[in-house]
């Protein structure tokens, strides 16, 4: 059976406008919750994977109502803390051919916000844990999600369990306060597996990277620079990112590649020519490589060709998080492009 995965960031309220209605076209919006932490549990929760989520709700009906949705979704909730005013908001307008989606963030002084350090404990959090799981929204929200974020790596370095992070580089959450040339680096030298491209080791992580701003990324150049990062943050085992064509917004080629610390590794590439929903693509993504990580321990190709699989389903669904099984992907893996009926 396989240890635990703690995954660890803020929830939020999504409110997304039905179909692909613009906000100034409608007064009612579909609620649901979602984060790139907490899409990640819910996605291993369906492979069978057991997973712990850990966050900060607000000690109200809205709070408890999320717990409860993601205990229904087989995640853990158990060591998720209670306290604060409000739980964070995203609203959601969804793009259509050439109009791309729109985000609209109203999350300051959520409940997540008011992390402090102390108010976990690893400890107990991280027994019976393989893998712990972070993305760099948390450190870009606040100082006090910060510092509990680096009790979390500390600790979970001490007890030898695999540490992985999606870059995830928002430029709206890191106008204020913290730096994120500044913090990001010493929570990366904490991880073994990123993702991240050529932009982020340069932007984010301090590689110089010597590409041209108009530079066209290849497997070439991921290599190069997986390399130059590996130097710099020895703990790093494997770095994955993707190239996405956007031909129009609902219709995006879809690839993934691997450095395993000796070569470059790409997954098949998907034509996804109607796309219902892109947002927690990469979160689905990760969830792929860590149950590949821990399923094929010493298959690098069948992980990262999961992953991309997984990842082109969670395209197909409405929602933050990827509700499909194991045995979907792999079908999907084998070519089955059909979408049939399953009578």
């Amino acid at each position: 059976m396989n240890k635990k995965v703690i995954t660890f960031g803020e929830i939020m309220l999504r409110l997304a406008t039905p179909g692909y209605k613009r906000f100034s076209q409608t007064n009612i919006f579909a609620a649901t919750f979602g984060g790139g932490e907490v899409n990640v549990s819910v996605s291993l929760a369906n492979y069978g994977i057991p997973t712990s989520y850990i966050t900060r709700l607000p000690d109200n009906d809205i709070g408890k109502l999320c717990k409860e949705t993601l205990n229904e979704l087989g995640v853990n909730t158990h060591q998720i803390v209670f306290g604060g005013e409000r739980l964070g908001i995203y609203f959601l307008e969804t793009g259509a051919v050439a109009r791309g989606s729109k985000v609209v963030y109203d999350r300051a002084c959520s409940a997540f916000t008011g992390f402090k350090k102390g108010m976990i404990d690893w400890d107990e959090v991280f027994r019976d844990a393989g893998w712990f799981h972070w993305t760099g929204i948390t450190p870009a929200i606040s100082h006090g999600a910060t510092e509990v974020l680096e009790e979390a790596l500390v600790k979970a370095n001490e007890m030898g369990i695999s540490v992985s992070c999606d870059v995830n580089y928002r430029s709206k959450l890191w106008k204020e306060g913290n730096k994120v040339e500044e913090v990001m680096p010493a929570l990366i030298a904490k991880t073994n597996v990123l993702i991240g491209n050529e932009f982020d080791a340069g932007k984010v992580l301090g590689i110089q990277t010597n590409l041209p701003a108009d530079a066209e990324y290849s497997n070439e150049t991921f290599g190069t620079v997986s390399k130059l990062l590996m130097e710099k943050y020895p703990r790093l085992e494997k770095i994955i990112t993707t190239r996405r064509g956007a031909i129009s917004a609902n219709h995006n080629s879809w690839i993934g590649i691997m450095f395993d610390g000796n070569q470059v590794l790409e997954s098949s590439t998907y034509q996804m020519t109607h796309i219902v929903d892109r947002v927690g693509g990469g979160d689905a993504l990760m969830a792929g490589l860590i149950y590949g990580f821990l399923t094929y321990p010493n298959n690098p190709q069948k992980t990262i060709d999961f992953a991309v699989a997984s990842s082109f389903l969670k395209h197909t669904i409405p929602g933050d998080s990827n509700d499909v099984s194991v045995e979907e992907v792999e079908q999907l893996m084998k070519g089955d492009l059909g979408g049939k009926i399953d009578w």
